[in-house]
């Protein structure tokens, strides 16, 4: 079971000046210094409580991934890989491993966490990043979200009713930074891995849309309690209802 995760933007070469500057502004936290021993790898950094979102350059088109923290790496993988993911990398500090429907996660060392940053912006205009929808092709879905809830340990709660194909929401213990929601890709949607997308948190959903519009990103379109939008790096990602304080 892992109680803090980290987000990673895993941002083309291309894109990661625009992508990062875009993100910087939208948490409203700098970019640190690329770390000494990994130069691709930059923490954005809040004023105040811990960390939990990482910059990553990579070769290939921009994604987004997790990092679990977890007690012991190795016990932790063997127990993923019994529950259907697969090892994709070992390095001394993380080890790489991909969920039954192909979304690359990382474990990494657990460390002592004081709180997680407080939330942007003013009362009536706060906004922050409190939740990655993980989107599962119909083929692996049921498979995804039986894989999700076992490597957690989270409180699930099953949604209401199956409009926009949402499964239901994973909960951590209090204090983490986001929760996970699962969520079914329809027929109309090509994609035959699984990823995952952003979800911010605001008190109004039409005014943070007109910020992040300001500051680079695309309006999509509109669905019922969120909108979809495009950052500068070309990545997908919503503003939606959940309140900025959740989980």
């Amino acid at each position: 079971m892992t109680s803090w995760v980290h987000v990673s933007l895993d941002l083309a070469r291309e894109d990661a000046d625009r992508g990062a500057e875009f993100w910087s502004m939208t948490l409203d936290w700098p970019l640190g210094d690329p770390w000494p021993s990994n130069p691709e790898f930059r923490t954005f950094v809040p004023p105040s409580g811990d960390p939990y979102v990482i910059l990553q350059l990579i070769d290939g088109p921009s994604r987004i991934h997790l990092d679990l923290e977890v007690a012991e790496m190795d016990a932790a993988a063997d127990r993923l890989v019994r529950l259907g993911a697969s090892l994709v990398r070992r390095t001394d500090q993380w080890l790489t491993l991909a969920s039954p429907g192909g979304l690359p996660f990382c474990l990494v060392d657990s460390s002592a966490h004081g709180r997680r940053p407080v939330v942007r912006g003013a009362q009536g205009q706060r906004t922050r990043l409190v939740q990655v929808c993980i989107d599962s092709p119909m083929a692996v879905h049921d498979q995804e979200v039986a894989f999700w809830r076992a490597a957690t340990g989270w409180r699930w709660r099953a949604s209401e009713n199956d409009d926009g194909g949402f499964a239901g929401k994973l909960f951590p213990e209090p204090g983490s930074p986001i929760q996970l929601l699962l969520q079914r890709l329809g027929e109309e949607d090509p994609a035959t891995a699984v990823r995952a997308h952003l979800d911010l948190g605001c008190d109004d959903l039409d005014a943070e849309a007109r910020r992040l519009v300001g500051l680079g990103a695309s309006r999509l379109w509109d669905g019922p309690g969120w909108i979809t939008l495009r950052d500068p790096a070309r990545l997908l990602f919503c503003v939606t209802g959940n309140s900025p304080d959740a989980p």
